[in-house]
């Protein structure tokens, strides 16, 4: 089965995880915490010298936004129209592994895919040289962080917050792994025009799946016919995604695929938060390109 060294690969990373408490498991690199179970600073100075291709497809998103439902879609793309299955021997974020993995990666064929939670000042400078196509999935700032705290707390081995008001203090002031959602929300919003990247939300996703599969293969280059595009919207629904995830992801396939829904945030989310939530958007994003197209005010208020 190809993709059992990738459910190792997963599962290697939680058995770390186990017995180690939150201030174990973060470290703390060029000024953003990050998991030390699948990052190191060894691993981020290889990194820099990472050799991107122009065919690279580069998907980005902040944690919990939904990336591993579309590295399925863009894998099935490749399997569908290019007749070929990539083995998944790696893990596919860039970020996460030993520091001989980009000399493995060497060796992939075209077109890999390249999956990060990177803050696009940390993403390779060779991805944009080269001008590998870059897709980037956003995902309301309240879903993101509820999800993000569900799969802290769930995961049985990953080291879990005491509490949902202490993890929303650490997301609110970036203490979690991968750093701030709005720094790197600012950030993107800057290159949102950018030639060769494309920024999509997990929410147009949710509401048109096969215009959001259309989307996808046009801005790769697939030639995938309406047929085509059909057969892998009706595999990347979330509840058929969540059937095969333990297939497809060992242990941390449910954990990864919990929901899939909008506006699960309800649930955790006081009147307090709400506001500070509410107020850090506008101070970050009122008023901008990416601030429109996340729908703040449909998808994040009562």
């Amino acid at each position: 089965m190809s993709d059992k060294k990738f459910v190792e690969e997963i599962e290697k990373a939680l058995e770390k995880s186990k017995g180690l408490n939150l201030s174990e498991l973060l470290f703390s690199y060029q000024g953003t915490v990050y998991p030390a179970t699948v990052c190191s600073a060894e691993t981020f100075q290889a990194l820099e010298n990472f050799e991107s291709r122009k065919d690279d497809l580069v998907l980005v998103s902040y944690p919990k936004c939904g990336i591993n439902w579309l590295i399925q879609i863009v894998n099935d793309l490749i399997a569908t129209t290019l007749k070929t299955k990539h083995e998944n021997t790696e893990l596919p974020f860039i970020e996460c592994g030993d520091p001989e993995k980009y000399q493995r990666m060497k060796q992939f064929p075209s077109p890999r895919i390249v999956a990060t939670h990177l803050h696009y000042n940390n993403i390779p400078k060779s991805i944009f040289k080269n001008k590998a196509k870059v897709l980037v999935l956003f995902r309301n700032p309240k879903d993101a962080a509820a999800s993000f705290f569900h799969f802290h707390n769930n995961a049985p081995s990953i080291p879990s917050y005491n509490s949902w008001d202490e993890f929303f203090s650490a997301f609110m002031d970036g203490q979690v792994a991968w750093g701030s959602y709005f720094d790197q929300a600012v950030t993107w919003n800057k290159h949102i025009d950018d030639e060769n990247v494309f920024i999509l939300t997990y929410e147009e996703l949710k509401e048109d799946l096969l215009a959001g599969v259309k989307r996808i293969a046009e801005f790769f280059g697939f030639a995938a016919t309406a047929e085509q595009i059909k057969s892998i919207a009706s595999r990347a629904a979330f509840q058929a995604v969540r059937a095969r995830s333990q297939e497809t992801h060992g242990v941390a396939g449910p954990l990864l695929f919990r929901k899939g829904v909008v506006g699960d945030w309800k649930s955790l989310f006081d009147e307090a938060q709400s506001q500070a939530m509410e107020a850090k958007f506008e101070e970050c994003l009122a008023g901008t390109k990416l601030g429109a197209k996340l729908k703040y005010d449909v998808y994040c208020k009562v």
